[in-house]
């Protein structure tokens, strides 16, 4: 059982892969079958869309629009931080530790948020980690001044105050994602990808076109006079969004799935967590290193390339130019949303990936051409970055949380989320490495150079999505779910410990004060009550 998903010849290697996708396709079938073939462990199948489970999906996983945000709009600032001291900031490591330091402090959230979701409370995890956003997103724009004036003093508060914006945004990875992915699991089957991606990935691209589009608006209204203004409200502005999920989180209640599994009460049985998971966490922790590694790079840095293919433009033209490469982000993440239940995420993820890598070649290789046409260049790298989110855009988060048992989603989410941050932060030191290696940022071969290198990267990534990645269905969460309960307890674990003791009488309650009498979300907690109702007769 601990080797599971490793191929057991190369026959199964090469053609194991054809039943998979065979299964996660559904565009061919009724709604009627979809119900059929889903499976319930508790017997109730789920018929009808509910708002009950819809909008906590979307109020705990739109928090990811706050990552989008934070991480897209330090590209404007760091551009106008260049325009503002063009010696002190771009001459020192402050355009990279302003740049890049949230990724570390993601990093730490993502890790030890994902054991708080799991051993504490997911709820309680969440709202801590809005919380930390709506503080240091003041912070990064009313507190960053330097001592006496100073401006690197400014530049060092501005570091600091991000690692800790940067703890608040991986905070909501392993908690609110992971909810979101719950309660999205409690809807029709043949939905449930699209809710979660748009709730989640989609969010995050909402972020990276408000990061884009709010810089530009406020350059129209304080003009480049006003510099200074211009980038302190372009952080501050990050507050809206979480201030508001904060009152609707008030009101939320954990998911069935949460409180029938959740190992709060329960000793953690680590090796076996690593001897069942290694294997896919390992899988899934490369391609969110691949993905983040070239989409956050080119995120950061699209101020950048703007700048070398449109070397007399102005501030308006740089901005305006950033916010339609951005606004590409949103129907590559809209589209692989419903393609990834029309289709299966295996299929959506691989054909993001190669159109991805084909493009990206292609630009690179006609970069020469390209960076004379501003409007084509812009189109072409439009559709590179819109397949990056149709395919593992989309993918990764939904990989991670079905592909992971209730009890231990919130440590798997966050380790491979967390290698993901890791591969954007090696990103935005390794892009400007990059590009002076192959010949500086004046040249064509040092910019065709971080094209070159992510498509390859892509295209290794598809392979690996195709041939190693395991089956992911409608219903994974529940199957997985049973599996790893079978799995401890072929192990000599104790299944009695898991889940709430009270949460057969007060789900409904709760779901009531929720807002909904829902039958379909009625709790029957029958593992772990037939397991307790085992031990007692022991």
């Amino acid at each position: 059982m601990a080797t599971r998903d490793l191929p057991k010849s190369v026959n199964q290697l090469l053609f194991g892969w054809k039943d998979s996708v065979m299964s996660e396709v559904t565009i061919h079938k009724s709604r009627s079958q979809l119900v059929d073939e889903d499976y319930q462990p508790d017997g109730d199948k789920v018929f009808k869309f509910t708002w009950s489970s819809c909008w906590p999906a979307f109020a705990s996983g739109f928090g990811l629009f706050s990552d989008g945000y934070v991480n897209a709009s330090i590209g404007a600032v760091s551009t106008i931080l260049g325009i503002m001291y063009p010696t002190e900031y771009k001459g020192s490591n402050a355009i990279n530790n302003v740049s890049s330091i949230a990724f570390v402090g993601t990093v730490v959230g993502q890790l030890s948020f994902g054991y708080i979701a799991d051993r504490i409370d997911r709820k309680k995890g969440m709202l801590a980690a809005n919380i930390i956003l709506i503080l240091f997103t003041i912070l990064c724009a009313a507190a960053t001044w330097g001592a006496h004036g100073s401006i690197y003093g400014m530049f060092a508060a501005l570091t600091a105050f991000r690692f800790f914006l940067g703890v608040g945004i991986g905070a909501e990875y392993p908690t609110a994602s992971v909810i979101s992915s719950e309660f999205a699991n409690q809807l029709p089957s043949g939905t449930r990808n699209r809710v979660f991606a748009m709730a989640t990935n989609c969010a995050i691209d909402l972020g990276f076109v408000a990061a884009a589009f709010v810089p530009l608006i406020l350059l129209w209204i304080f003009s480049p006079r006003h510099l200074t203004a211009m980038w302190r409200l372009t952080l501050g502005l990050g507050v809206f969004p979480p201030l508001v999920l904060f009152f609707l989180r008030l009101k939320m209640v954990d998911s069935k799935s949460f409180k029938k599994y959740n190992m709060k009460h329960a000793k953690y049985p680590v090796w076996l967590c690593i001897k069942f998971y290694w294997y896919r966490l390992f899988i899934i922790s490369i391609l969110w290193f691949i993905y983040d590694f070239s989409s956050y790079s080119f995120g950061i840095y699209s101020s950048a390339i703007i700048n070398n293919i449109v070397p007399d433009a102005d501030l308006y033209k740089t901005l305006g130019w950033n916010t339609l490469f951005n606004v590409f982000y949103l129907p590559g993440c809209f589209l692989g949303a419903f393609f990834a239940d029309w289709f299966g995420v295996r299929i959506t993820l691989t054909a993001g990936l190669v159109c991805q890598g084909v493009i990206g070649f292609a630009m690179a290789g006609c970069y020469s051409t390209l960076k004379h046409h501003v409007a084509s260049f812009t189109v072409v790298f439009g559709f590179f970055t819109a397949f990056g989110e149709f395919g593992p855009g989309n993918s990764m988060g939904l990989i991670s949380s079905k592909l992971s048992a209730t009890a231990v989603r919130g440590v798997f989410y966050g380790i491979a989320a967390a290698i993901g941050k890791i591969g954007a932060f090696v990103g935005t030191w390794v892009f400007p490495v990059i590009i002076k290696n192959a010949g500086g940022s004046k040249t064509d071969s040092g910019n065709q150079a971080p094209f070159y290198v992510s498509s390859a990267l892509c295209l290794f990534a598809a392979l690996l999505a195709w041939f190693f990645l395991p089956y992911v269905g409608q219903d994974s969460i529940n199957k997985e779910d049973e599996a790893f309960i079978s799995y401890l307890t072929a192990n000599g674990y104790d299944i009695s410990q898991l889940g709430d003791h009270d949460s057969v009488d007060t789900y409904d309650e709760d779901i009531e004060k929720q807002g909904s009498d829902d039958d379909a979300l009625k709790v029957h907690h029958t593992v772990v009550s037939e397991s307790k109702n085992s031990s007692e007769s022991k």
